[in-house]
């Protein structure tokens, strides 16, 4: 067994250990309720014997039962009627206070409320009968303050160990989440230090057709792409590292990553750019900005299949800016919207699915910004928005 398959393991025996903990808990809770609840009955029989005493002509020791009557019941709250089950009146025809206890005030001086009570208690428990020869009578009862405030408690627990498994699964997502990202990130790390090598290589061959006096065309190209392949090599070496920011002009820094774009794209892409002309700075790190318009413009490209109409503008307000990116591609349903950014979906037959999610975290946990899909029709196009707050104080 590997620490994988250990940790996997241990995680459901808690899991399992906990609900089995909670249903042990709620069992136990319910028995005590139950016994609690047999108690109380066994009290009230108690005090219908009593009070069949009491009422009996036999009965000689008067003053005994009525301390055993009045000890017996101080919470319980009781009504006595007739055969019929109805409560039994005073000569005003009020409840008459010698067939009920433990009632409310509020509930005793209105008849209809007392009425209502009465019917609360007939379905709450079985009444007790009360035989006193010449007639028969019922006692309704209900459950103690303190049975009806121990009732909640099982609902509690089931609160509190729910919250507790809530907190254990998150605990062994986050956990989870934070090695898969330390592997991404020494993945990152040295793909970068291996592209470091042929780098180097390649400048000292660049030198070399230098010396050659080859076409300075080429040799202009050629470091184009070398200065790409440092940047592409500085963007991995800072993945699982907090990127350094400064205050650049966002104006300036999306119109580069498009110049860039744009001549090493295929002619079949229109592109278009729309960008005001005054500076706008924002605390930025410039090389994953630019990896970021990277990943989406190439999605887009994906989404067009090589071929339409690539559309970026950039718009700001007060305190914010607004870059986007527009397609003319396959579009998509509104179901896929937040899905397209987690990592390792993908819609197309080959790739790895991280473009978008790395987008979302340099954008989100880099930069504090947001990015989502604006809008998106299927079959018309796509268009993704990056949002970031400006510089109080440009540089």
């Amino acid at each position: 067994m590997n620490f994988t398959d250990e940790r996997n393991f241990a995680s459901y025996f808690i899991v399992i250990a906990v609900i089995v903990i909670t249903i042990l808990a709620l069992w136990n809770t319910s028995l005590f309720l139950q016994r609690l609840k047999d108690d109380e009955r066994t009290k009230i029989e108690i005090w219908a014997q009593s009070q069949k005493a009491l009422n009996s002509e036999q009965s000689d020791d008067y003053l005994e039962l009525s301390i055993i009557i009045g000890s017996t019941n101080r919470s319980i709250p009781i009504i006595i009627t007739d055969a019929n089950g109805d409560f039994i009146k005073d000569t005003l025809g009020m409840p008459d206070p010698s067939y009920f206890q433990n009632v409310s005030e509020n509930v005793v001086k209105n008849e209809r409320k007392f009425t209502s009570y009465l019917n609360n208690l007939k379905s709450g428990n079985k009444p007790i009968e009360l035989d006193l020869k010449e007639s028969v009578q019922y006692i309704y009862y209900g459950n103690s303050d303190i049975l009806n405030k121990l009732k909640y408690y099982p609902i509690a627990i089931a609160l509190i160990i729910f919250l507790l498994i809530g907190v254990i699964y998150f605990f062994f997502t986050t956990s989870k989440a934070g090695e898969q990202n330390k592997l991404w990130a020494g993945m990152a790390k040295e793909t970068a230090h291996q592209i470091g090598t042929p780098l180097s290589s390649l400048v000292g061959w660049n030198e070399i057709l230098k010396a050659e006096h080859v076409n300075p065309e080429y040799i202009i190209e050629i470091e184009k792409d070398i200065e790409r392949l440092k940047v592409i090599t500085e963007r991995f070496s800072k993945i699982g590292s907090i990127p350094k920011l400064q205050e650049v002009d966002i104006v300036k820094e999306t119109r580069e990553a498009y110049t860039y774009l744009q001549s090493r794209s295929s002619k079949l892409i229109n592109f278009s750019l729309d960008l005001p002309e005054k500076p706008i700075y924002v605390s930025l790190n410039p090389q994953l900005y630019s990896w970021t318009i990277e990943n989406l413009v190439k999605n887009a490209i994906d989404a067009m299949r090589g071929e339409g109409d690539l559309k970026i503008d950039l718009a700001d307000d007060a305190k914010r800016v607004f870059i986007r990116i527009n397609d003319s591609g396959k579009g998509m349903s509104k179901s896929k919207f937040t899905k397209i950014f987690e990592p390792g979906y993908t819609s197309k037959t080959i790739g790895w699915g991280l473009g978008l999610s790395l987008a979302k975290r340099i954008i989100e946990e880099y930069h504090m910004g947001k990015i989502k899909v604006l809008r998106s029709d299927i079959g018309i196009g796509t268009t993704f928005q990056i949002t970031l707050r400006k510089s109080d104080t440009p540089v």
